[in-house]
């Protein structure tokens, strides 16, 4: 696979920082930044934004690596994203691992930490849910997102980060310290479905049944099978890297329809409708179904609701949805990486491109898992 790096590479230390950080306010006048228009197709391009201003946190940040995922795809397609107020453009970018150059006395951060920025910002009213920290279930729509709604994100040289958004990332994980954020929507779903199971403490599952192999899908299957429950994972792919993965995690590939399995839980990463419609009838009495994928609208099959609410009625299942994270999940998610084989983490990620090439990063290619934009290479 083009530009897959060797294990050893996605490994390596790099905590401490070659940049002497008392001169870097006055080293730097203008960074290099991903920007898109907002709402204007194939805008994107890589620009020159001034050097972040202490306003925007209290930690200054060299950044590593910035993962690449669908939502970025579509933002770069006009689709949705917001500049922030008084600007025309978006940084983009909210997969981020950046290491620490400057932090203030008494923050918890030192220089050379490695460091992941949490993506949403509470509203500042705020309501209810991201009053007690929960901004990931903001109630009113207030809320900002990091390189995705009204505030810039960490496609840049150098950025920004409040101590309360950063969540500090094990040195020894290294470069993969950039899976975090989209481990963290899963380590959400996951401990919501531990919420729900909790309705009936009698019940103990057995079965997982994860559809979709990208990234998010993976995730989720790591995390099942760092719990010791039966995973399987469903797929179009037949060969290669995806089947390997997942085997290689002692869980079971299937590429196409699984036949009779049922699961107790389920979570859908694809938001492919008639994967959708599938995994609503694979659940098991009891059972419970996360939905982690976002379908565009107008999306539409022939589907019976009602042998569906009767199912649903009578075998007592759940039917969930689940996006974005907050603090206690990122931090889930950290511990989730640290314990995983990072030989197997490091094959998530199938393209690793320097900055210079950013244009070929966002090229889709059939066998991409995570794609990464390496900013130090």
């Amino acid at each position: 696979m083009h530009g897959l790096p060797h294990p050893a590479r996605a490994l390596r230390h790099i905590c401490v920082s070659a940049v002497e950080p008392g001169h870097i306010s006055a080293g730097f006048l203008a960074v290099r930044a991903l920007t898109v228009l907002p709402g204007q197709p194939d805008s994107i391009d890589l620009t020159e934004i001034p050097m972040p201003s202490p306003a925007d946190g209290a930690l200054l940040v060299r950044a590593l690596a910035l993962g690449l995922c669908g939502t970025d795809r579509e933002i770069i397609a006009g689709e949705y994203g917001v500049a922030p107020p008084g600007e025309t453009r978006l940084v983009l970018g909210h997969e981020s691992l950046g290491e620490i150059v400057e932090a203030p006395p008494g923050s918890s951060f030192t220089a050379g930490d490695f460091v992941v920025g949490i993506v949403r910002r509470p509203d500042p009213l705020p309501c209810p849910a991201c009053a007690a920290g929960q901004w990931d279930m903001c109630l009113n729509d207030g809320y900002t997102e990091r390189g995705i709604k009204a505030r810039n994100g960490y496609g840049s040289e150098w950025f920004r980060l409040e101590p309360d958004f950063a969540v500090k990332v094990e040195c020894a994980l290294g470069e993969l310290g950039v899976l975090l954020e989209p481990a963290s929507v899963l380590a959400k779903a996951w401990d919501h479905v531990d919420r729900i199971a909790h309705r009936a403490p009698f019940w103990k599952p057995r079965t997982v049944l994860v559809t979709g192999a990208g990234p998010i899908g993976l995730l989720a299957a790591l995390m099942g099978a760092q719990r010791q429950l039966d995973v399987h994972v469903l797929d179009r792919a037949r060969d290669g890297l995806k089947p390997d993965l997942v085997r290689d995690l002692g869980a079971t590939y299937h590429a196409g329809d699984p036949g009779s399995f049922k699961a107790d839980i389920a979570i859908e990463c694809t938001g492919a409708v008639p994967v959708i419609a599938d995994a609503m009838t694979r659940l098991a009495p009891a059972g419970i179904l996360c939905l982690a994928g976002v379908t565009p609208a107008g999306r539409r099959i022939e589907f019976d609701i009602g042998t569906f609410n009767r199912t649903m009625v009578l075998d007592n299942d759940v039917v969930f949805g689940s996006v974005n994270a907050n603090r206690t999940h990122y931090e889930s998610a950290a511990r989730s990486l640290a314990a995983a084989d990072r030989h197997w983490l490091s094959r998530l990620i199938t393209r690793r491109l320097p900055l210079s090439r950013w244009r070929e990063a966002f090229e889709h290619r059939d066998d991409d898992i995570k794609v990464v934009i390496d900013f130090v290479s």
